[in-house]
């Protein structure tokens, strides 16, 4: 389970990546933030996202357009 969830079904690109920049700050490092996006533009900016911040991005799914990614916060 990750130490916290950030809900931005409903919001279009870039404001899940800008508020998934935000939610990290609050997990402790090493810890796991938790996104759910509807925005299918958010695969490509979550890979992007992980690659620029050193960030892992350890887990990513779709089920019924709701996109699932699970990003381990750099220690």
């Amino acid at each position: 389970m990750a130490d916290k969830t950030l809900d931005a079904k409903g919001l279009n690109c870039p404001l899940p990546i800008l508020k998934a920049k935000k939610a990290i700050g609050e997990v402790p490092k090493g810890g796991t933030l938790e996104v759910l996006s509807t925005d299918p533009g958010s695969v490509a900016d979550f890979e992007a996202f992980c690659r620029t911040t050193g960030n892992e991005l350890i887990e990513t799914g779709e089920d019924g357009g709701v996109y699932r990614f699970l990003i381990k916060h750099a220690a």
